[in-house]
């Protein structure tokens, strides 16, 4: 939480109310009563200096994805060399970091990215979309995905592949700019408007394509049809060349907490086609909304 959240740093014991009635649509209430602590600010006496190394190093090879050597990390971040072969050595133990073969350079693997993974009523969305995302990429011949929200972008959180000879396909962990993509579009349209005003007031559009919806008119326009027909469409508005529909999985509450895509080469995939994508969207997303609520 930061400043304006009215916490101030102090440390908080926090009574959780729910207001949300059984028939209500919007997403649970919470109030919270403060018991205020002291503010105490971190000194270098507070400091953990062996957790700040650590965090230092996942934060390092996050940006190196190649991976970097023990001499490397120890030279980019100012670190005895045996400091860093004790945490490298801890972290590949822990299954956080692997080291290749071929040139012994660390790595990070998908540890971290797992343990933050969403979930709903404590079931794991990766787990209850399988079996939509399979259908789904049957159904249309097409790549498929499911992303969740994380700081106002969307990330892959699995996606199973066409087996088209020419398709499109993505990284898993892959963050993109919830305006400018379908899915991204899906969860914004079914955002509470207090929520929605805080995403534009954060985020500042750019025009990654000509499609681009760059405005805050112009994106509010087409959620305003999203919300109408069930689903929400990219028309090369991230990338060109690249056509995607969408359509949100909600919680008990009717909170949009990630959305179900086909994606496609923009010829494959025309404007007249998207309906009965997004019809295959919505019974998808359907499908794992209940299988998160059972």
């Amino acid at each position: 939480m930061n400043g304006n959240d009215g916490f101030h740093g102090d440390t908080a014991f926090l009574e959780y109310v729910t207001n949300a009635s059984k028939n209500s649509k919007s997403r649970i209430v919470s109030k919270f009563r403060m018991l205020r602590e002291p503010s105490i600010l971190p000194t270098e006496d507070t400091l953990a200096p062996g957790t700040e190394r650590t965090l230092a190093i996942l934060e390092l090879l996050g940006r190196h994805r190649a991976g970097l050597s023990l001499t490397e990390i120890a030279r980019e971040l100012d670190l005895p060399v045996n400091s860093v072969f004790r945490i490298t050595g801890t972290l590949h133990n822990r299954g956080y970091l692997q080291r290749r073969e071929d040139d012994k350079r660390f790595v990070l693997t998908n540890k971290l990215f797992d343990l933050s993974r969403p979930q709903v009523r404590e079931k794991s969305l990766v787990v209850c979309a399988l079996e939509s995302l399979k259908w789904l990429r049957d159904e249309s011949g097409e790549t498929t995905q499911i992303l969740a929200c994380a700081n106002h972008k969307m990330t892959v959180l699995e996606q199973c592949i066409s087996s088209q000879p020419i398709k499109v396909s993505s990284t898993v962990g892959l963050q993109v700019p919830m305006y400018s993509c379908a899915p991204g579009k899906a969860v914004l349209a079914h955002l509470p408007q207090a929520e929605l005003d805080q995403f534009f007031a954060a985020i500042k559009l750019k025009q990654y394509t000509p499609a681009t919806l760059a405005t805050r008119s112009l994106l509010e326009a087409d959620l305003a049809k999203t919300r109408k027909r069930g689903f929400s469409t990219d028309i090369a508005e991230g990338l060109e060349g690249i056509h995607c529909v969408a359509a949100a999985i909600f919680d008990e509450y009717h909170y949009p907490v990630a959305a179900v895509t086909v994606m496609s080469p923009s010829y494959r995939m025309k404007r007249d086609q998207f309906v009965k994508s997004g019809r295959l969207c919505i019974e998808a997303a359907a499908a794992i909304t209940r299988r998160l609520l059972a």
